[in-house]
């Protein structure tokens, strides 16, 4: 009878390949679960050498003048890759070198102000030889990531953030899986953490990211609502008569109520009319019917913010004001189609 599949992912053995396991699912989840050991033991590092390395490494990079310049081959160069887009798209101007390329004339693209950061698990990597040198002979400042901080490439190193030996999900322990995913976690603390002390704000991201989901999740109120010759109003003193023309020519499911200083004061909604049928109801005023200090947004807010109202309060529709004033509407629809909802 076969193991349980908990028994068998608490199998440390890895001289032969994994055919104890029960199934291709526990291997995905071995793998997985040695990943999260490794982050974990990342993460425990950071109160040692580790943490207080990467304190200078955001230090440093936040007082240079120039960009970030990053670079590795192999596992360690798709990382680097990937570090150098999360750090330019998170307000850290950063590219990433290939080290080979570097030494055929793309050290030319590194100026004396900028921050080289390196990857190389081993710390002994060949390629990256010509771009230590060169920071080392105009005094570039150098970041190691790396496992072995007594390196070629750790030694050499202005700031060294050298990483915990962690156990690759390879069963023979030889192909970069966890030891990639902790330097891509590390270079992803990088970002943050100096987005962070940027102060880079989400108008700020979404000037980065023009396209794509991100770009919608980050529109604000103002970018899709109907504006002023749009909205659905009407005066406190109208009547009901008045009220459901509006409905009809706006087709917003609603309308709002202004006083005379044109301040939001009421909304007249499906279900107020519904509560509210009945012969007399064309004569009635709309200070009757309507619902008073109405649900409103700011236009300022992110679109996201108006969606979350609607949901909450189980409305598809909702104006937005400044000071009190109605400036727009929101429609559910109009989330719909800006790829918001």
């Amino acid at each position: 009878m076969n193991a349980p599949a908990s028994s068998a992912l608490r199998d440390d053995r890895y001289d032969a390949p994994s055919a104890h396991l029960n199934t291709t699912r526990d291997l995905g989840i071995r793998s997985l679960q040695l990943g999260i050991a490794a982050l974990q033991e990342a993460s425990a590092a950071f109160q040692g050498r580790l943490g207080a390395a990467f304190e200078e490494a955001v230090q440093t990079i936040l007082q240079s003048k120039g960009r970030v310049i990053v670079s590795g081959i192999g596992k360690s160069g798709h990382v680097g890759r990937k570090i150098a887009a999360t750090l330019a798209s998170t307000g850290t101007h950063a590219f990433f070198v290939h080290p080979t390329e570097a030494s055929h004339g793309d050290l030319g693209m590194i100026a004396r102000d900028d921050v080289i950061i390196a990857l190389s698990w081993s710390g002994e990597t060949a390629e990256l030889s010509d771009l230590v040198g060169f920071s080392r002979r105009f005094s570039i400042p150098l970041v190691a990531i790396t496992r072995n901080g007594e390196s070629t490439l750790g030694r050499a190193a202005d700031v060294l953030l050298e990483l915990p030996r962690v156990r690759e999900s390879c069963p023979h322990d030889l192909a970069p899986t966890s030891s990639s995913l902790v330097q891509l976690a590390l270079g992803d603390a990088l970002a943050v953490a100096l987005l962070e002390r940027r102060g880079f704000t989400s108008a700020r991201f979404h000037t980065l990211h023009p396209g794509g989901t991100l770009a919608a999740r980050l529109k604000t109120v103002q970018q899709v609502m109907h504006g002023p010759q749009d909205m659905p109003l009407v005066h406190e003193t109208a009547l009901m008569s008045e009220v459901l023309i509006e409905i009809a020519a706006r087709r917003y499911g609603c309308v709002g109520v202004t006083d005379a200083a044109g301040r939001l004061v009421g909304i007249v909604t499906d279900g107020d009319l519904r509560r509210h049928m009945g012969p007399a109801l064309l004569d009635t005023p709309v200070s009757t019917v309507m619902t008073r200090e109405p649900i409103t947004v700011e236009p300022h807010k992110l679109a996201q913010t108006a969606l979350e109202v609607m949901n909450r309060r189980l409305i598809t529709a909702v104006f937005a004001v400044t000071d009190g004033r109605p400036v727009g509407i929101v429609h559910v629809h109009d989330l719909l189609r800006a790829g918001i909802a």
